[in-house]
């Protein structure tokens, strides 16, 4: 199965958290899980934060983040009939807003799951529900609106 962020034209190839061209990056895959989504990755000691042994809230923002908006991507494809794993041009959204809440310490060095559940899609707009696990504990959710680009002028 194709990831969403492989489907991204090869212009926004370089993010930093999801990149598929950017070598120092964190290569974060999201895919379909039934009608919602989930990514994985596991950390390395190099995200620790103030506490040994545990991500900084930093990554785990940035985890949410690009995987937010590849599901957001995908969500919008699906509510328009479409397959973004085929589409020659897909939506590319962006952040409005995220709102984290740290549920528990994330730990380092096991791999972490995180999930969108789509609340809804409004022209342009896409509203979701996402959580980051470590095995089955919730170390973090988060509320999230992106929106898509507008198509760039010729």
């Amino acid at each position: 199965m194709k990831a969403f962020q492989d489907c991204y034209p090869m212009k926004y190839a370089h993010c930093y958290g999801c990149g598929r061209e950017n070598a120092m990056g964190l290569q974060l895959k999201s895919y379909w899980n039934g009608v919602d989504t989930q990514a994985h990755f596991t950390p390395g000691m190099q995200y620790s934060g103030g506490v040994p042994g545990h991500v900084y809230g930093g990554m785990i923002a940035s985890l949410l983040d690009c995987h937010g908006t590849a599901s957001a991507a995908a969500f919008a494809c699906r509510e328009r009939g479409k397959d973004m794993t085929q589409e020659a041009n897909p939506a590319r959204f962006v952040t409005v807003s995220l709102s984290v809440n740290f549920k528990r310490p994330t730990p380092q060095g096991v791999e972490l799951c995180m999930r969108a559940q789509l609340l809804g899609v409004e022209g342009r707009k896409v509203r979701m529900s996402l959580c980051l696990l470590a095995g089955d504990q919730v170390c973090a959710t988060a509320d999230m609106l992106a929106i898509e680009l507008l198509p760039e002028a010729p």
